[in-house]
């Protein structure tokens, strides 16, 4: 009950700032999950507000990392948007020499970016989990404006790592969105798995 009671009161305690990011980044999966465009908008400003949040909340690597969403919300908009015009939105799945590569990326940048804040940057709180959510969501959010299906798979580790680190650092709302995320990112790989196979709906994407 006191578990239950602390984190009404940190909810309760959410500025409307988090609160809008939330909703936005909800909003965002939701439509990224129907493919509409218009989930790079919602994703470009929860970022834009999250970058403000996560340096606030002395978490480095997440304030870069929601610059990078800020621009990768724009490339994944063009990107979709030319996918939409030229193939009709398909989706396209990695073999294994690309998702170990992809795995080595992130296993080596976490490390190498772990250590440099360890030793160079005081203010730094969780380097390792800042660190491993950073370069998994880089290289997974590029899945994502590429259209690889597996994107999903990948979010589902990333999701459940970053509620645990955002609920330690006092972020509440923000890690029940990402408790949230990772039911909905099941759903979003089932839908695109659908999308694929022929089984579901138009092969436009939504304006």
């Amino acid at each position: 009950m006191e578990v239950l009671k602390g984190i009404s009161r940190e909810l309760l305690g959410t500025s409307i700032w988090e609160a809008a990011a939330v909703l936005l980044a909800l909003v965002y999966l939701v439509l990224a999950v129907r493919r509409s465009l218009w989930c790079w908008l919602c994703a470009f400003i929860s970022s834009a507000i999250y970058v403000v949040l996560m340096f606030d909340a002395g978490l480095v690597m997440e304030t870069c990392l929601n610059v990078f969403y800020v621009v990768m919300a724009v490339y994944g908009y063009i990107e979709w948007k030319r996918g939409t015009r030229d193939k009709g939105m398909l989706m396209t799945s990695w073999g294994w020499p690309q998702h170990l590569l992809a795995l080595a990326v992130v296993a080596c940048a976490t490390v190498i970016n772990a250590l440099y804040l360890q030793h160079h940057v005081q203010t730094a709180r969780s380097p390792w989990l800042d660190s491993l959510i950073t370069w998994g969501s880089v290289v997974t959010t590029f899945m994502v404006a590429r259209r690889v299906i597996d994107n999903w798979l990948y979010w589902i580790v990333i999701d459940s790592i970053a509620a645990c680190l955002y609920y330690s650092r006092g972020l509440v709302a923000t890690a029940g969105l990402f408790v949230l995320y990772v039911i909905m990112v099941i759903h979003g790989y089932w839908v695109w798995r659908r999308h694929q196979a022929g089984i579901s709906c138009p092969e436009q994407v939504t304006p």
